[in-house]
Protein backbone atom coordinates (compact mmCIF):
# COMPACT_ATOMS: atom_id res chain seq x y z
CA UNK A 1 0.00 0.00 0.00
CA UNK A 2 1.01 3.22 -0.85
CA UNK A 3 2.27 6.04 1.71
CA UNK A 4 0.63 8.76 1.17
CA UNK A 5 1.34 12.00 1.86
CA UNK A 6 -1.12 15.22 2.30
CA UNK A 7 -0.87 18.71 1.30
CA UNK A 8 -2.99 21.45 3.27
CA UNK A 9 -3.86 24.14 0.79
CA UNK A 10 -4.76 27.12 3.44
CA UNK A 11 -5.51 30.95 1.98
CA UNK A 12 -4.96 34.68 3.97
CA UNK A 13 -5.69 38.01 4.31
CA UNK A 14 -8.71 37.60 1.43
CA UNK A 15 -10.75 35.08 -0.27
CA UNK A 16 -11.23 34.05 -3.69
CA UNK A 17 -7.41 34.18 -3.97
CA UNK A 18 -7.42 30.94 -6.39
CA UNK A 19 -6.60 28.40 -3.51
CA UNK A 20 -8.50 25.81 -5.70
CA UNK A 21 -6.50 26.95 -9.39
CA UNK A 22 -3.32 26.58 -7.10
CA UNK A 23 -3.97 23.05 -5.88
CA UNK A 24 -5.26 21.35 -9.38
CA UNK A 25 -1.67 23.01 -10.78
CA UNK A 26 0.10 21.19 -8.26
CA UNK A 27 -1.75 18.75 -8.80
CA UNK A 28 -0.71 18.47 -12.65
CA UNK A 29 2.92 18.98 -11.96
CA UNK A 30 2.98 15.89 -9.29
CA UNK A 31 1.45 14.16 -11.64
CA UNK A 32 3.86 15.22 -14.57
CA UNK A 33 6.53 13.36 -12.15
CA UNK A 34 5.09 10.56 -12.15
CA UNK A 35 2.53 10.18 -9.02
CA UNK A 36 -0.65 9.37 -8.12
CA UNK A 37 -2.88 12.68 -6.64
CA UNK A 38 -6.45 13.54 -6.09
CA UNK A 39 -7.57 16.59 -4.54
CA UNK A 40 -10.58 17.11 -1.83
CA UNK A 41 -11.83 20.64 -0.51
CA UNK A 42 -13.28 20.82 2.85
CA UNK A 43 -16.09 23.61 3.29
CA UNK A 44 -16.75 25.60 6.07
CA UNK A 45 -20.21 26.34 5.69
CA UNK A 46 -22.99 24.47 7.46
CA UNK A 47 -24.59 23.62 4.69
CA UNK A 48 -24.93 19.64 3.82
CA UNK A 49 -23.67 20.16 0.43
CA UNK A 50 -23.47 23.26 -2.17
CA UNK A 51 -27.21 21.42 -4.16
CA UNK A 52 -29.88 23.94 -2.45
CA UNK A 53 -27.29 27.22 -2.58
CA UNK A 54 -28.45 30.07 -4.94
CA UNK A 55 -25.83 30.32 -7.34
CA UNK A 56 -25.46 34.45 -6.24
CA UNK A 57 -24.34 32.68 -3.14
CA UNK A 58 -21.64 30.24 -4.25
CA UNK A 59 -21.76 30.02 -8.39
CA UNK A 60 -22.13 26.79 -9.86
CA UNK A 61 -22.56 23.44 -8.03
CA UNK A 62 -20.60 20.71 -9.74
CA UNK A 63 -21.99 16.91 -9.87
CA UNK A 64 -19.86 14.11 -9.94
CA UNK A 65 -19.55 10.94 -11.10
CA UNK A 66 -21.38 9.41 -7.94
CA UNK A 67 -23.97 12.29 -7.38
CA UNK A 68 -23.05 14.16 -5.16
CA UNK A 69 -23.40 17.97 -5.52
CA UNK A 70 -19.67 19.59 -4.66
CA UNK A 71 -18.16 23.09 -4.54
CA UNK A 72 -17.23 24.26 -8.46
CA UNK A 73 -13.22 24.01 -7.31
CA UNK A 74 -14.00 19.73 -7.69
CA UNK A 75 -14.35 20.97 -11.54
CA UNK A 76 -11.18 22.53 -11.56
CA UNK A 77 -9.52 19.60 -10.25
CA UNK A 78 -10.70 17.27 -12.49
CA UNK A 79 -9.93 19.78 -15.56
CA UNK A 80 -6.70 20.02 -14.82
CA UNK A 81 -6.02 16.50 -13.17
CA UNK A 82 -7.99 14.49 -15.47
CA UNK A 83 -8.88 12.13 -12.57
CA UNK A 84 -12.75 11.96 -11.56
CA UNK A 85 -13.69 13.04 -8.41
CA UNK A 86 -17.01 11.91 -5.83
CA UNK A 87 -18.73 12.49 -2.60
CA UNK A 88 -15.16 11.95 -0.69
CA UNK A 89 -13.82 14.83 -1.97
CA UNK A 90 -15.92 17.53 -0.65
CA UNK A 91 -16.63 17.55 3.32
CA UNK A 92 -18.61 20.53 4.58
CA UNK A 93 -19.01 20.98 8.37
CA UNK A 94 -22.86 20.35 8.07
CA UNK A 95 -21.55 16.69 7.06
CA UNK A 96 -19.10 16.41 10.02
CA UNK A 97 -21.74 17.68 12.12
CA UNK A 98 -24.48 15.58 10.81
CA UNK A 99 -22.29 12.30 10.63
CA UNK A 100 -21.26 13.19 14.63
CA UNK A 101 -24.60 14.07 15.97
CA UNK A 102 -25.63 10.77 14.31
CA UNK A 103 -23.41 8.74 15.88
CA UNK A 104 -24.00 10.34 19.06
CA UNK A 105 -27.89 9.16 18.76
CA UNK A 106 -26.60 5.14 18.23
CA UNK A 107 -24.81 5.64 20.86
CA UNK A 108 -21.53 5.24 19.61
CA UNK A 109 -19.94 7.45 21.94
CA UNK A 110 -20.54 5.68 24.91
CA UNK A 111 -22.33 8.11 27.19
CA UNK A 112 -19.19 10.63 26.55
CA UNK A 113 -19.98 14.41 26.20
CA UNK A 114 -19.79 15.33 22.53
CA UNK A 115 -17.16 18.26 21.84
CA UNK A 116 -15.43 19.59 19.21
CA UNK A 117 -12.22 18.42 20.62
CA UNK A 118 -12.05 15.63 20.26
CA UNK A 119 -15.46 14.52 18.40
CA UNK A 120 -15.60 16.73 15.55
CA UNK A 121 -11.51 17.23 14.77
CA UNK A 122 -11.36 13.40 15.18
CA UNK A 123 -14.45 13.25 12.47
CA UNK A 124 -12.82 15.80 9.70
CA UNK A 125 -9.07 13.91 10.52
CA UNK A 126 -11.44 10.63 9.47
CA UNK A 127 -12.71 12.51 5.96
CA UNK A 128 -9.49 13.71 5.31
CA UNK A 129 -7.60 10.14 5.08
CA UNK A 130 -10.61 8.18 3.24
CA UNK A 131 -8.99 8.96 0.27
CA UNK A 132 -5.31 8.13 1.40
CA UNK A 133 -6.81 5.22 3.13
CA UNK A 134 -7.46 3.45 -0.39
CA UNK A 135 -4.12 3.18 -1.08
CA UNK A 136 -4.25 4.56 -4.79
CA UNK A 137 -3.18 7.85 -4.05
CA UNK A 138 0.65 9.30 -3.77
CA UNK A 139 -0.44 12.63 -2.86
CA UNK A 140 -3.43 14.12 -1.39
CA UNK A 141 -4.36 17.60 -2.02
CA UNK A 142 -6.65 19.25 0.74
CA UNK A 143 -8.04 22.38 0.21
CA UNK A 144 -9.59 24.60 3.30
CA UNK A 145 -12.36 26.95 2.34
CA UNK A 146 -12.38 30.10 3.65
CA UNK A 147 -9.64 32.46 5.29
CA UNK A 148 -7.24 31.74 7.80
CA UNK A 149 -9.31 33.43 11.18
CA UNK A 150 -12.41 33.09 10.18
CA UNK A 151 -14.10 31.38 13.20
CA UNK A 152 -15.67 28.54 11.21
CA UNK A 153 -12.88 27.28 10.17
CA UNK A 154 -11.11 27.01 13.75
CA UNK A 155 -11.94 22.93 13.96
CA UNK A 156 -10.55 22.55 10.12
CA UNK A 157 -7.20 24.23 11.53
CA UNK A 158 -6.86 22.36 14.68
CA UNK A 159 -7.30 18.99 12.60
CA UNK A 160 -4.55 20.10 10.65
CA UNK A 161 -2.57 21.21 13.75
CA UNK A 162 -3.55 17.44 15.06
CA UNK A 163 -2.44 15.48 11.81
CA UNK A 164 0.90 17.29 11.50
CA UNK A 165 2.09 16.08 14.31
CA UNK A 166 0.62 12.46 13.68
CA UNK A 167 1.72 12.29 10.27
CA UNK A 168 5.47 13.99 10.71
CA UNK A 169 7.09 14.61 7.81
CA UNK A 170 3.93 13.00 5.42
CA UNK A 171 2.19 15.81 5.96
CA UNK A 172 2.98 19.84 4.52
CA UNK A 173 1.13 22.81 4.94
CA UNK A 174 1.06 25.71 1.63
CA UNK A 175 -0.53 29.32 2.76
CA UNK A 176 -1.69 31.18 0.14
CA UNK A 177 -1.77 34.63 0.78
CA UNK A 178 -1.78 38.19 -0.93
CA UNK A 179 1.16 40.45 -1.35
CA UNK A 180 -0.55 43.98 -2.32
CA UNK A 181 1.30 46.78 -4.33
CA UNK A 182 0.30 50.23 -3.16
CA UNK A 183 0.22 52.40 -6.18
CA UNK A 184 0.78 55.48 -3.85
CA UNK A 185 3.90 54.19 -2.43
CA UNK A 186 5.18 52.04 -5.44
CA UNK A 187 5.96 49.11 -3.05
CA UNK A 188 4.30 45.97 -2.39
CA UNK A 189 3.58 45.38 1.36
CA UNK A 190 4.15 42.35 3.19
CA UNK A 191 2.49 42.95 6.31
CA UNK A 192 -1.02 41.44 5.60
CA UNK A 193 1.25 37.97 4.92
CA UNK A 194 2.76 38.46 7.97
CA UNK A 195 -0.43 39.11 9.80
CA UNK A 196 -1.99 36.00 7.95
CA UNK A 197 0.72 33.81 8.86
CA UNK A 198 0.94 34.79 12.56
CA UNK A 199 -3.37 33.82 12.62
CA UNK A 200 -2.28 30.64 11.28
CA UNK A 201 0.69 30.41 14.27
CA UNK A 202 -2.03 31.30 16.57
CA UNK A 203 -3.92 28.27 15.86
CA UNK A 204 -1.06 26.20 16.21
CA UNK A 205 -0.02 25.34 12.65
CA UNK A 206 3.04 26.67 10.67
CA UNK A 207 2.98 26.89 7.27
CA UNK A 208 6.02 24.89 5.12
CA UNK A 209 5.49 27.28 2.10
CA UNK A 210 4.31 30.70 1.60
CA UNK A 211 2.68 31.35 -2.53
CA UNK A 212 2.32 34.56 -2.66
CA UNK A 213 -0.39 36.36 -4.92
CA UNK A 214 0.77 39.84 -6.45
CA UNK A 215 0.44 42.47 -9.31
CA UNK A 216 4.72 43.15 -9.12
CA UNK A 217 7.40 40.49 -9.04
CA UNK A 218 8.65 39.64 -5.84
CA UNK A 219 12.45 40.81 -5.50
CA UNK A 220 14.88 38.84 -3.32
CA UNK A 221 14.80 41.00 -0.71
CA UNK A 222 10.87 40.76 0.03
CA UNK A 223 11.41 36.86 -0.50
CA UNK A 224 13.93 37.17 2.20
CA UNK A 225 12.05 39.35 4.47
CA UNK A 226 8.92 37.32 4.52
CA UNK A 227 10.92 34.20 4.82
CA UNK A 228 12.53 35.79 7.94
CA UNK A 229 9.57 36.59 9.17
CA UNK A 230 7.09 33.73 8.98
CA UNK A 231 9.77 31.07 9.75
CA UNK A 232 10.21 29.57 6.48
CA UNK A 233 12.84 28.61 4.08
CA UNK A 234 13.55 30.92 1.15
CA UNK A 235 12.87 29.35 -1.68
CA UNK A 236 9.36 27.92 0.00
CA UNK A 237 8.37 31.80 -1.16
CA UNK A 238 6.76 31.28 -3.89
CA UNK A 239 5.67 33.80 -5.86
CA UNK A 240 2.06 33.90 -7.84
CA UNK A 241 1.99 36.27 -10.15
CA UNK A 242 -1.45 37.28 -11.88
CA UNK A 243 -1.62 34.77 -15.36
CA UNK A 244 -3.19 35.30 -18.68
CA UNK A 245 -4.88 32.17 -17.89
CA UNK A 246 -5.59 29.76 -14.89
CA UNK A 247 -3.98 27.07 -17.36
CA UNK A 248 -0.83 28.82 -17.46
CA UNK A 249 -0.67 28.65 -13.51
CA UNK A 250 1.12 25.09 -13.07
CA UNK A 251 4.04 26.74 -15.32
CA UNK A 252 4.20 29.44 -13.11
CA UNK A 253 4.52 26.86 -10.53
CA UNK A 254 6.83 24.81 -12.07
CA UNK A 255 9.06 27.57 -12.82
CA UNK A 256 8.71 28.60 -8.67
CA UNK A 257 9.53 25.19 -8.13
CA UNK A 258 6.69 24.45 -5.93
CA UNK A 259 6.69 20.86 -6.60
CA UNK A 260 10.49 20.72 -6.12
CA UNK A 261 9.87 21.44 -2.60
CA UNK A 262 6.58 20.21 -1.58
CA UNK A 263 8.94 16.77 -3.21
CA UNK A 264 11.99 18.02 -0.21
CA UNK A 265 10.29 18.83 2.35
CA UNK A 266 8.01 15.58 2.44
CA UNK A 267 11.12 13.55 1.98
CA UNK A 268 10.18 12.10 -1.69
CA UNK A 269 12.86 10.70 -3.75
CA UNK A 270 12.24 13.09 -7.18
CA UNK A 271 11.98 11.37 -10.62
CA UNK A 272 14.83 11.97 -13.02
CA UNK A 273 12.20 14.08 -15.19
CA UNK A 274 9.12 15.81 -15.44
CA UNK A 275 6.86 15.37 -18.20
CA UNK A 276 4.17 17.62 -18.86
CA UNK A 277 4.20 17.57 -23.07
CA UNK A 278 0.48 17.52 -23.42
CA UNK A 279 0.12 20.68 -21.31
CA UNK A 280 3.03 22.38 -23.29
CA UNK A 281 0.89 21.37 -26.54
CA UNK A 282 -2.39 22.60 -24.88
CA UNK A 283 -1.18 26.12 -24.18
CA UNK A 284 0.74 26.49 -27.70
CA UNK A 285 -2.23 25.97 -29.08
CA UNK A 286 -4.53 28.03 -26.28
CA UNK A 287 -2.53 31.65 -27.03
CA UNK A 288 -2.20 31.08 -30.84
CA UNK A 289 -5.56 30.10 -32.26
CA UNK A 290 -6.07 30.25 -36.31
CA UNK A 291 -9.55 31.07 -35.99
CA UNK A 292 -12.15 32.92 -33.93
CA UNK A 293 -16.36 32.40 -33.58
CA UNK A 294 -18.77 34.54 -30.98
CA UNK A 295 -21.49 32.12 -29.23
CA UNK A 296 -24.04 33.76 -27.07
CA UNK A 297 -24.29 32.30 -23.97
CA UNK A 298 -28.14 32.42 -22.25
CA UNK A 299 -29.06 32.27 -19.28
CA UNK A 300 -30.30 34.14 -16.35
CA UNK A 301 -27.27 34.29 -14.09
CA UNK A 302 -24.86 35.03 -17.08
CA UNK A 303 -23.64 38.27 -14.83
CA UNK A 304 -21.91 35.54 -12.22
CA UNK A 305 -19.07 34.11 -14.36
CA UNK A 306 -18.83 31.35 -11.80
CA UNK A 307 -22.53 30.30 -12.45
CA UNK A 308 -21.47 28.63 -15.77
CA UNK A 309 -17.82 28.06 -14.88
CA UNK A 310 -17.93 24.28 -16.69
CA UNK A 311 -19.47 25.55 -19.73
CA UNK A 312 -17.05 28.37 -19.82
CA UNK A 313 -14.05 26.57 -19.41
CA UNK A 314 -15.42 23.24 -21.81
CA UNK A 315 -15.52 26.27 -24.87
CA UNK A 316 -12.10 26.78 -24.30
CA UNK A 317 -11.23 23.40 -24.21
CA UNK A 318 -13.24 22.38 -27.15
CA UNK A 319 -12.00 25.47 -28.94
CA UNK A 320 -8.13 24.63 -28.41
CA UNK A 321 -9.33 21.25 -30.33
CA UNK A 322 -10.26 23.18 -33.01
CA UNK A 323 -7.68 25.34 -32.96
CA UNK A 324 -10.31 28.24 -32.16
CA UNK A 325 -10.87 31.22 -29.85
CA UNK A 326 -14.53 31.08 -28.22
CA UNK A 327 -15.62 34.58 -27.68
CA UNK A 328 -18.13 34.06 -25.03
CA UNK A 329 -21.11 36.83 -25.18
CA UNK A 330 -23.22 36.51 -22.05
CA UNK A 331 -27.17 37.38 -22.72
CA UNK A 332 -29.60 37.35 -19.89
CA UNK A 333 -32.52 35.17 -20.92
CA UNK A 334 -34.92 37.90 -19.37
CA UNK A 335 -34.01 40.72 -21.77
CA UNK A 336 -34.91 38.26 -24.93
CA UNK A 337 -38.51 38.30 -26.56
CA UNK A 338 -39.69 37.13 -29.94
CA UNK A 339 -39.36 41.09 -31.29
CA UNK A 340 -35.64 41.75 -30.20
CA UNK A 341 -33.78 38.13 -30.70
CA UNK A 342 -32.32 39.19 -33.97
CA UNK A 343 -31.17 42.58 -32.92
CA UNK A 344 -29.27 40.73 -29.33
CA UNK A 345 -28.06 37.61 -31.89
CA UNK A 346 -26.43 39.55 -34.42
CA UNK A 347 -22.99 38.80 -35.11
CA UNK A 348 -22.96 35.70 -33.29
CA UNK A 349 -22.02 32.41 -34.55
CA UNK A 350 -23.55 30.22 -31.59
CA UNK A 351 -26.39 30.00 -29.15
CA UNK A 352 -26.24 27.60 -25.97
CA UNK A 353 -28.64 27.83 -23.47
CA UNK A 354 -28.19 27.22 -20.22
CA UNK A 355 -29.21 24.59 -17.26
CA UNK A 356 -31.21 26.16 -14.50
CA UNK A 357 -34.37 25.69 -12.50
CA UNK A 358 -37.53 27.73 -11.92
CA UNK A 359 -39.32 30.12 -14.18
CA UNK A 360 -37.51 33.25 -14.28
CA UNK A 361 -36.23 33.98 -17.81
CA UNK A 362 -37.50 30.94 -19.38
CA UNK A 363 -39.60 32.63 -21.96
CA UNK A 364 -36.45 34.28 -23.27
CA UNK A 365 -34.66 31.19 -23.37
CA UNK A 366 -37.38 29.72 -25.91
CA UNK A 367 -37.33 32.74 -27.66
CA UNK A 368 -33.77 32.45 -28.46
CA UNK A 369 -34.22 28.91 -29.08
CA UNK A 370 -36.70 30.16 -31.54
CA UNK A 371 -34.25 32.32 -33.26
CA UNK A 372 -31.64 29.49 -33.49
CA UNK A 373 -34.46 27.11 -35.13
CA UNK A 374 -35.84 28.97 -37.39
CA UNK A 375 -32.23 31.51 -38.79
CA UNK A 376 -30.28 27.40 -38.80
CA UNK A 377 -27.62 29.27 -36.12
CA UNK A 378 -25.89 26.03 -34.74
CA UNK A 379 -27.49 25.68 -31.00
CA UNK A 380 -26.99 23.42 -28.03
CA UNK A 381 -29.50 23.14 -25.51
CA UNK A 382 -27.88 21.63 -21.83
CA UNK A 383 -30.72 20.01 -19.33
CA UNK A 384 -33.54 23.08 -19.12
CA UNK A 385 -32.09 24.44 -22.41
CA UNK A 386 -32.98 21.12 -23.77
CA UNK A 387 -36.18 21.06 -22.17
CA UNK A 388 -36.85 25.06 -23.39
CA UNK A 389 -36.45 23.36 -26.93
CA UNK A 390 -38.63 20.90 -26.58
CA UNK A 391 -41.17 23.65 -25.68
CA UNK A 392 -40.93 25.79 -28.66
CA UNK A 393 -41.23 22.97 -31.01
CA UNK A 394 -44.37 21.89 -29.55
CA UNK A 395 -45.77 25.96 -29.47
CA UNK A 396 -44.27 26.86 -32.43
CA UNK A 397 -44.45 23.62 -34.88
CA UNK A 398 -46.93 21.17 -33.38
CA UNK A 399 -49.22 24.08 -32.79
CA UNK A 400 -49.65 23.43 -28.56
CA UNK A 401 -49.74 27.22 -27.80
CA UNK A 402 -49.84 26.59 -23.95
CA UNK A 403 -47.13 23.76 -23.83
CA UNK A 404 -45.05 24.07 -20.90
CA UNK A 405 -43.22 22.17 -18.10
CA UNK A 406 -45.17 21.22 -14.87
CA UNK A 407 -41.96 22.96 -13.62
CA UNK A 408 -43.40 26.11 -14.53
CA UNK A 409 -47.01 25.56 -14.86
CA UNK A 410 -48.38 23.04 -13.57
CA UNK A 411 -51.97 23.70 -15.12
CA UNK A 412 -50.70 23.66 -18.79
CA UNK A 413 -53.02 21.06 -21.02
CA UNK A 414 -49.86 20.08 -22.75
CA UNK A 415 -47.30 18.67 -20.40
CA UNK A 416 -44.36 18.68 -22.83
CA UNK A 417 -41.74 18.50 -19.69
CA UNK A 418 -43.06 16.44 -16.91
CA UNK A 419 -41.85 15.75 -13.56
CA UNK A 420 -40.66 12.18 -13.10
CA UNK A 421 -43.23 9.42 -11.47
CA UNK A 422 -40.16 8.80 -8.35
CA UNK A 423 -39.88 12.53 -7.53
CA UNK A 424 -43.62 13.69 -7.18
CA UNK A 425 -43.88 12.73 -3.17
CA UNK A 426 -40.52 14.10 -2.09
CA UNK A 427 -40.25 16.78 -0.39
CA UNK A 428 -36.90 17.67 0.51
CA UNK A 429 -34.85 19.92 -1.72
CA UNK A 430 -31.36 18.20 -0.99
CA UNK A 431 -29.96 15.28 -2.93
CA UNK A 432 -32.92 14.35 -4.46
CA UNK A 433 -32.80 14.55 -7.98
CA UNK A 434 -31.24 12.21 -10.80
CA UNK A 435 -27.84 12.86 -9.84
CA UNK A 436 -24.51 11.44 -11.41
CA UNK A 437 -23.61 9.34 -14.49
CA UNK A 438 -26.38 7.68 -16.62
CA UNK A 439 -26.10 5.18 -19.34
CA UNK A 440 -27.34 6.58 -23.18
CA UNK A 441 -27.78 4.52 -25.52
CA UNK A 442 -27.66 6.74 -28.97
CA UNK A 443 -29.24 6.81 -32.25
CA UNK A 444 -27.75 5.13 -35.57
CA UNK A 445 -27.42 7.86 -37.87
CA UNK A 446 -27.58 10.62 -35.33
CA UNK A 447 -25.32 13.57 -35.17
CA UNK A 448 -24.40 12.51 -31.67
CA UNK A 449 -23.16 9.02 -32.16
CA UNK A 450 -20.84 10.22 -35.25
CA UNK A 451 -19.52 13.07 -32.09
CA UNK A 452 -18.81 10.32 -28.97
CA UNK A 453 -17.88 7.52 -31.89
CA UNK A 454 -19.56 5.26 -29.88
CA UNK A 455 -23.40 3.91 -29.76
CA UNK A 456 -23.42 3.89 -25.33
CA UNK A 457 -22.31 6.63 -23.37
CA UNK A 458 -22.15 7.76 -19.91
CA UNK A 459 -22.78 11.09 -18.53
CA UNK A 460 -23.77 13.12 -15.43
CA UNK A 461 -27.28 14.41 -14.65
CA UNK A 462 -28.46 17.18 -12.09
CA UNK A 463 -32.28 17.81 -12.73
CA UNK A 464 -36.02 16.41 -12.00
CA UNK A 465 -37.98 17.03 -14.82
CA UNK A 466 -38.28 14.56 -17.86
CA UNK A 467 -39.51 14.73 -21.88
CA UNK A 468 -43.15 13.46 -21.43
CA UNK A 469 -42.81 10.24 -23.56
CA UNK A 470 -47.01 11.02 -24.17
CA UNK A 471 -45.96 12.64 -27.02
CA UNK A 472 -42.33 11.50 -28.48
CA UNK A 473 -44.12 10.26 -31.95
CA UNK A 474 -45.76 13.59 -33.06
CA UNK A 475 -42.52 15.31 -32.44
CA UNK A 476 -40.47 12.82 -34.14
CA UNK A 477 -42.69 12.81 -37.16
CA UNK A 478 -42.77 16.62 -37.26
CA UNK A 479 -38.59 15.95 -37.19
CA UNK A 480 -37.47 16.92 -33.86
CA UNK A 481 -35.76 13.64 -33.40
CA UNK A 482 -34.71 11.10 -30.27
CA UNK A 483 -30.77 11.15 -30.24
CA UNK A 484 -30.24 9.87 -26.98
CA UNK A 485 -31.97 7.39 -24.96
CA UNK A 486 -31.49 6.11 -21.08
CA UNK A 487 -31.56 1.88 -21.74
CA UNK A 488 -33.09 1.15 -18.78
CA UNK A 489 -35.87 3.58 -18.22
CA UNK A 490 -36.89 4.70 -21.63
CA UNK A 491 -35.96 8.24 -20.96
CA UNK A 492 -34.88 10.87 -23.53
CA UNK A 493 -31.30 11.95 -23.15
CA UNK A 494 -30.91 13.80 -26.65
CA UNK A 495 -32.95 15.41 -29.19
CA UNK A 496 -31.98 16.77 -32.78
CA UNK A 497 -33.58 18.60 -35.16
CA UNK A 498 -33.64 17.59 -38.99
CA UNK A 499 -33.04 19.57 -41.64
CA UNK A 500 -30.84 22.12 -39.25
CA UNK A 501 -27.04 22.52 -39.61
CA UNK A 502 -26.60 21.42 -35.65
CA UNK A 503 -29.68 21.69 -33.41
CA UNK A 504 -28.98 19.76 -30.31
CA UNK A 505 -30.45 19.23 -26.97
CA UNK A 506 -29.17 17.52 -24.05
CA UNK A 507 -30.70 16.53 -21.02
CA UNK A 508 -27.42 15.40 -19.47
CA UNK A 509 -24.51 18.36 -18.23
CA UNK A 510 -21.59 17.56 -21.28
CA UNK A 511 -19.70 20.43 -19.42
CA UNK A 512 -18.82 18.48 -16.17
CA UNK A 513 -16.60 15.86 -17.84
CA UNK A 514 -14.85 18.19 -20.54
CA UNK A 515 -11.07 18.15 -19.02
CA UNK A 516 -7.94 20.12 -21.10
CA UNK A 517 -6.59 16.33 -21.47
CA UNK A 518 -10.29 15.29 -22.76
CA UNK A 519 -12.62 18.30 -24.32
CA UNK A 520 -15.68 16.87 -24.52
CA UNK A 521 -17.18 16.06 -27.93
CA UNK A 522 -20.14 17.39 -27.60
CA UNK A 523 -18.27 21.11 -26.90
CA UNK A 524 -15.66 20.23 -29.73
CA UNK A 525 -18.63 19.25 -32.14
CA UNK A 526 -20.84 22.63 -31.72
CA UNK A 527 -17.21 24.78 -31.65
CA UNK A 528 -16.46 23.18 -35.49
CA UNK A 529 -20.10 23.45 -36.38
CA UNK A 530 -19.97 27.06 -35.50
CA UNK A 531 -16.73 27.32 -37.04
CA UNK A 532 -18.40 26.53 -40.91
CA UNK A 533 -21.97 28.74 -39.90
CA UNK A 534 -19.06 31.67 -39.74
CA UNK A 535 -16.98 30.60 -42.97
CA UNK A 536 -20.58 30.00 -45.35
CA UNK A 537 -21.50 33.72 -43.60
CA UNK A 538 -18.27 35.51 -45.14
CA UNK A 539 -18.64 33.65 -48.15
Amino acid sequence: MKETRYVFVTGGVTSSLGKGIISSSLAKLLQGWGFSVTIQKLDPYINIDPGTLNPYEHGECYVTEDGAETDLDLGHYERFSNTPTSQANNITTGRIYQSVINKERKGEFLGSTVQVIPHITDEIKRCIQILGNTGKYDFVITEIGGTVGDIESFPFIESIRQLRWELGNRCVTVHLTLVPYLSAAQELKTKPTQHSVKSLQEQGVQPDIIICRCEKHLSDSIKAKIALFCNVSKNAVIECMDAESIYDVPIAMMHEHLDEVILEKTNTPKPAKINIDEWMHFLERLHNPKHQVTVALVGKYVELTDAYKSIREAFIHGGVANETKVKIVSLHSEKINDENAAEMFAGVDGILVAPGFGNRGVEGKIAAIRYARENKVPFLGICLGMQCAVIEFARNVLGYKDANSAEMNPDTDYRVIDIMAEQKHIMNMGHTMRLGAYPCQLEKGSKLIEMYGSEMISERHRHRYEFNNKYLDEFQSHGLKVAGRNPDANLVEAVELEGHPWFVGVQFHPEYKSTVAKPHPLFTGFVKAMLEYEKKNKQ
